[in-house]
């Protein structure tokens, strides 16, 4: 869970430390008040790309700071592997964005890079955005959608290691059918690749491990520089005097001096004080400067190595993690060129059995996605009628190629998915694409989220996902937004009084201007503060009496419909 959030120089907050409970959070506040900067901040503890324009005017760093606690097993698991402290289920993430670019990241305290930060986030935490309503009208997503609720990532693991194995296989067999001129160029290229590759035997994971090395040896080496300053500061060496020095020499010189009990009665004793402060001083910081592990070797190393691992990425045009798979591909091509005469035939009957496995394992993703649409559509119909949409039926319609001759196999398989949507009775199923207005889609990725997060434990964000509703949908929206609170912790961003009065815990953030800078502030509210707050996200500027009457009756609606959910 997230429990608590502190935001430095972040566009208009200065500074703003929020803390979050189980439950229901809603945030709330007039437009341009700063909820979407809230929404930044969370993401750039993701990893996310953020933008320096984010900085606050006049700050050369803005920061963030998130606490986890509760956190799930695999998340705490991905961060023991990646080499962070984990003593307990919580995790500490912190993330400096500079002027000039720089992003510096930790992790338990531990220096990190964004690549990790961005590989713990969907474990931690997942933001539903206003526009993702929008991501229904692709299509193409469409069939991720369905293979999330059947659970196919293992399934499709297996099938794109095959489905790789099989373009392999192609590749080496076209490789064959070259001329005689044409496979020599190649031949002499592959071994020309196949040798740099080798000699730099880049390991998968190295890069990140490498950045991370780094990263701590900057901070050593930046560490025992301060450290070697200060102890020369104070211990001083042969050539020049050092603060402790100076004081001994103090103590000397007031030590000598007859009568000083009446003059400064308190010097004496005070200098004695600051030489003892002073010593053991000295002695931390040497001690200190001794347990500091830095190499300049050791970094001028790791610079040159991360040199070449960027140098081989941009010429293949590869991430660095996908080097050593290359290095096998090409091998595995040179080899069969070096062996064309004896390979030929039998690279070709591969190829046919490999291409038979991949259809055979397509079909069964074929079979599940059948058999998981129906349950989906299922699901998500029950989710729509609590969500005021009782006429609606949805279906996933698959489309298969279901003939070994001619197939073209994608990575997903071979098969094409669309969602197909009916919203009023007696009205056929129409591509859901043509049909759904805004607040329909709204809700019906309201649906799906609660389908798909069904047994999720990691932090749900809404953030303004009620746009296009109101009125009675509004009230189910927020009630659905409720139920799935039930079991996890979930925040969201809304502008709607008929989802606000649903929360546990209610924040307002509010825009205050100087003479000279605006700042926003992040409030927990009470009662009265929530009623105020509802008054206004009702009837806007001015807060009446009657409006006041209204927030109260939503609140007891809410406390209502709470004790009857539970009972």
């Amino acid at each position: 869970m997230l429990r608590s959030l502190s935001i430095e120089n972040i566009a208009v907050i200065e500074k703003a430390d929020i803390d979050f409970e189980d439950g229901f959070s809603v945030l709330s506040g007039e437009t341009g008040a700063g909820k979407s900067i809230i929404i930044d901040s969370i993401n750039a503890i993701l990893g996310l790309r953020v933008s320096r324009e984010l900085i606050r005017t006049g700050a050369t760093v803005a920061s963030v700071t998130a606490y986890f606690d509760r956190v799930d097993r695999k998340a705490i698991e991905k961060a023991r592997q990646m080499g962070f402290d984990c003593h307990d289920d919580t995790l500490l993430i912190r993330r400096e964005m500079h002027m000039d670019g720089r992003n510096v990241c930790r992790i338990n305290g531990k220096p990190a890079v964004l690549s990790m930060l961005r590989e713990l986030s969907g474990m931690l935490v997942n933001i539903h955005g206003q526009h993702d309503g929008q991501h229904l009208l692709d299509e193409n997503l469409h069939i991720d959608y369905l293979d999330a609720f059947a659970g196919l990532e293992p399934e499709l693991a297996v099938f794109s290691e095959e489905y790789d194995g099989l373009l392999q296989l192609n590749r080496n067999i076209k490789s064959l059918s070259l001329s005689k001129a044409e496979k020599e160029r190649r031949i002499a290229l592959l071994t020309e690749q196949t040798h740099e590759l080798a000699e730099a035997d880049v390991k998968e994971g190295e890069y990140q491990q490498l950045l991370s090395l780094r990263s701590s040896l900057l901070r050593a080496e930046k560490a025992g520089t301060a450290l070697r300053d200060a102890l020369m500061l104070v211990s001083g060496d042969e050539d020049t005097a050092g603060a402790l020095l100076k004081m001994s020499e103090t103590v000397k010189a007031l030590s000598a001096c007859p009568g000083l009990e009446t003059d400064a009665p308190n010097a004496l004793a005070l200098s004695r004080e600051v030489e003892a402060l002073l010593t053991e001083l000295s002695s931390e910081l040497s001690s200190a400067f001794l347990r500091i592990e830095f190499s300049p070797e050791q970094l001028a190393d790791t610079d040159k190595r991360l040199d070449k691992i960027i140098e081989l990425s941009e010429k293949y045009k590869l991430e660095p993690d996908q080097l050593p798979k290359l290095l096998r591909e090409l091998a595995s091509e040179l080899d069969a060129l070096m062996n064309s005469e004896d390979n030929l035939e039998e690279l070709k009957a591969k190829y046919i059995d490999r291409r038979g496995k991949v259809f055979a394992l397509a079909q069964e993703l074929t079979r599940k996605r059948r058999e998981a649409a129906e349950r989906l559509s299922e699901a998500v119909c029950k989710e729509l009628v609590q969500l005021d949409m009782p006429s609606a039926r949805m279906a996933a319609e698959i489309e298969s190629q279901d003939s070994l001759k001619g197939v073209r196999f994608t990575r997903k398989g071979i098969d094409t998915v669309r969602f197909l949507l009916s919203t009023n009775k007696g009205e056929s199923l129409k591509a859901l694409t043509k049909v759904a207005s805004g607040g329909e889609l709204s809700r019906i990725m309201l649906a799906l989220k609660k389908v798909l997060s069904a047994g999720e434990v990691c932090t749900a964000i809404f953030d303004e996902i009620d746009t296009g509703v109101s009125g009675r949908a509004a009230n189910k929206v927020g009630q659905k937004l409720y139920e799935i609170s039930q079991g996890r912790q979930v925040l969201c961003i809304t502008h709607l009084p008929q989802i606000a009065c649903l929360a546990d815990h209610h924040f307002r953030i509010s825009k205050h201007e100087d003479t000279e800078r605006t700042y926003t502030r992040v409030e927990p509210l009470a009662e009265d503060g929530r009623r105020e707050e509802l008054s206004r996200l009702t009837s806007g500027i001015h807060v009446t009496a009657a409006s006041m009457d209204g927030a109260a009756d939503l609140l007891e609606q809410a406390r209502a419909y709470k004790k009857a959910l539970t009972n």
